[in-house]
């Protein structure tokens, strides 16, 4: 039998009744868990459209969007440039089953903004992305175990499904079934942060380990930021070990900086995995690096890889008019800043007013306020948080039209479509809210 549905809101009867429909077709009534709005204690909004900073449901209502399709929209959504560019690419033909220009376009953009990608391969999502920089990396070592860290999610492949933060967390499923056992006992888990972790493991399994993976700021334990040294650290262990070192900047990627955040922090990787921003919103993941290691690929070398629709022409005019909007704008990232700081001061500065037990983690245009006083910095901290007071804060900033990431352990987006004014009104929204909760 079906759950008893949760309904807090007349205002969401449509989103209600079609959530109602879709549990009877499909798992859970999403195609992605978060979406299903468990933690937080509600029915999913179902949204039917989008512009610049604002979302709206099927029932009309408007809201200010923090989510901006959980990272890709740094230019707001439906940009007109952006939207012509997948009009003319779409009216040309929307699959062709071979080769065309813009692939060779895009992979020189990724290559030119990146400094540490050599050569690039387009897949069609972020899981593709980590999965395959995964096998090469075994392919290219001859070794099979690989270090991630706990709360780091780099996808659904089997290998990440181990300790993996995201959905998995937020739905309290920290190891999934259907995952064979040889393939967890060739993952381990090490402490984001935590070199000395690292090290350890490196030690324990010598000459076994194919590669290491990490987000370089974490956003799928809510945002959690990298310590000093710590990337930096986990480049000379590899570099000493003969270890892969695989960045996975699905969503760091371009918005942290024009080369992602190994630009911010000055690191560079083996192997780095795009996706998110680099479709514009479409479906669309990379993986690419040194070219000893990217020549191993078929039907370069002999590591296989391949997918139909791969390298889709739709979803490249999206990423291709994105990245060239954010690159030829000097002042892209300065502007994108100021909105960031401008709500993080904000918002930091009402928890202090009302001593609210709650820190922000802010890293560029990446933010998480965590219901905590402790500092947040790893997977650990990240699961003492009051997940009770998150769900109330978050269901009453609903109700008061603000958009957010339905999870603690999700982090959220501002994009260079919101203004002062949205900034302000969800400020003030955090206000009204924290007061309430709270008395």
């Amino acid at each position: 039998m079906l759950p008893k549905l949760i309904t807090l809101s007349v205002l969401t009867r449509k989103s209600d009744e079609l959530f109602e429909r879709a549990r009877r077709r499909i798992p859970g009534g999403v195609n992605s868990p978060v979406r299903a709005f468990k933690s937080v204690g509600r029915n999913p909004l179902f949204l039917s459209r989008a512009s610049g900073s604002k979302v709206w449901d099927v029932d009309g209502n408007e809201y200010i969007d923090y989510v901006g399709s959980w990272g890709p929209m740094i230019l707001g959504h439906t940009h007109p440039k952006v939207l012509e560019a997948i009009r003319k690419t779409a009216e040309r033909g929307t699959s062709f089953g071979a080769s065309t220009e813009l692939e060779v376009k895009m992979a020189e953009m990724i290559c030119h903004l990146m400094p540490s990608v050599e050569m690039v391969r387009m897949v069609n999502s972020g899981t593709e992305a980590t999965m395959s920089a995964l096998r090469l990396a075994r392919a290219y070592t001859g070794k099979e175990k690989v270090i991630k860290f706990a709360g780091c999610y780099h996808g659904h492949a089997d290998s990440f499904l181990i300790k993996a933060g995201s959905g998995a967390s937020t739905l309290g499923i920290p190891d999934s079934p259907g995952v064979p056992q040889a393939v967890a006992s060739s993952t381990l888990n090490a402490r984001y942060n935590d070199l000395d972790s690292v090290g350890s493991l490196v030690s324990q399994h010598e000459s076994q380990i194919a590669a290491i993976i990490v987000e370089p700021v974490a956003g799928n334990m809510g945002c959690v930021a990298p310590k000093p040294g710590f990337l930096q650290g986990l480049r000379e262990i590899c570099t000493r070990e003969g270890i892969v070192f695989i960045v996975d900047e699905i969503i760091t990627g371009f918005r942290l900086a024009r080369g992602g955040a190994q630009e911010l922090y000055a690191v560079h990787a083996d192997l780095t995995t795009l996706g998110k921003i680099i479709g514009g919103g479409l479906p669309v993941g990379a993986y690419g690096g040194r070219l000893d290691i990217m020549e191993m690929v078929a039907p370069s070398g002999p590591m296989y890889q391949a997918g139909t629709l791969s390298g889709n022409p739709v979803a490249l005019a999206a990423g291709y008019e994105t990245l060239s909007l954010i690159s030829e704008d000097k002042g892209f990232y300065t502007r994108l800043e100021k909105k960031s700081q401008l709500l993080a001061d904000g918002i930091t500065s009402v928890v202090k007013e009302l001593q609210t037990p709650a820190i922000l983690n802010r890293v560029g245009s990446m933010f998480t306020l965590f219901f905590t006083d402790k500092d947040v910095n790893d997977y650990d901290s990240a699961k003492q948080c009051d997940m009770g007071l998150f769900a109330s804060c978050y269901r009453a900033m609903l109700e008061k039209r603000i958009f957010l990431p339905p999870s603690q352990f999700e982090t959220a987006f501002i994009s260079t479509a919101h203004t002062d004014s949205d900034i302000e009104q969800t400020v003030q929204t955090v206000r009204q809210t924290l007061r309430t909760i709270s008395s």
